[in-house]
């Protein structure tokens, strides 16, 4: 089989959700897998498993609007956050658990929380809302509090983090595939003539 696609995202990036609706639908037309990678892109949050952007950026007036334009443009359903730009460490972390043990799953859970997040209007940053999400899935509180606060669960997201700095990934939505980097979804049709006939 070719190679997968590596799809990076953060929980707080509208365009991260908006491509998270296509990215498999792309990759299924051309016979391709995807990996799914939860990062964190939080400059507010002083932690260190995180990739540094400025602050203001995704909290500005420009961001509220042009995601809402580009989700109607897709035909994804979509409603502005109360709160714009929370911090997605947790989330992240409980991703990479079910991830790990289920690429399936983890792809249902990422796809719930985005959806918590973006059309429901909920705080993802908020445990409770993580752990709804977590039991829905059948997620057991003991397994939710060892994926959401364990050492192991924060070193191997901060590995997952450093791997993509590694790599060359600065923002959400990003896909590699082949050693080639795509940034956003206006390269999402640039990646499709990719996969359709090979490097150019």
């Amino acid at each position: 089989m070719s190679a997968p696609i590596d799809f990076y995202f953060d929980f707080a990036s509208p365009y991260g959700y908006v491509a998270s609706a296509a990215i498999d639908k792309i990759a299924e037309r051309h016979g391709r897998a995807v990996n799914w990678h939860a990062i964190v892109l939080d400059a507010n949050f002083t932690s260190l498993e995180r990739i540094r952007i400025p602050k203001s950026v995704m909290r500005s007036e420009y961001i509220r609007r042009d995601a809402e334009r580009l989700a109607a443009f897709e035909g994804i359903k979509y409603n502005t956050p109360s709160t714009l730009g929370l911090h997605t460490e947790q989330a992240a972390r409980l991703f990479h658990w079910v991830n790990d043990r289920s690429p399936e799953q983890g792809r249902s859970f990422a796809q719930r929380v985005l959806q918590a997040y973006f059309v429901d209007d909920r705080n993802i940053a908020a445990t409770e809302v993580l752990q709804e999400i977590a039991t829905e899935m059948g997620i057991s509180e003991e397994d939710f509090h060892e994926a959401s606060s364990a050492s192991a669960s924060r070193a191997r997201l901060k590995a997952e983090v450093d791997m993509a700095e590694a790599r060359g990934v600065f923002g959400s939505p990003f896909f590699i595939v082949e050693g080639e980097r795509f940034w956003g979804n206006d390269r999402l049709p640039q990646l499709e003539r990719w996969l359709a006939s090979g490097p150019y």
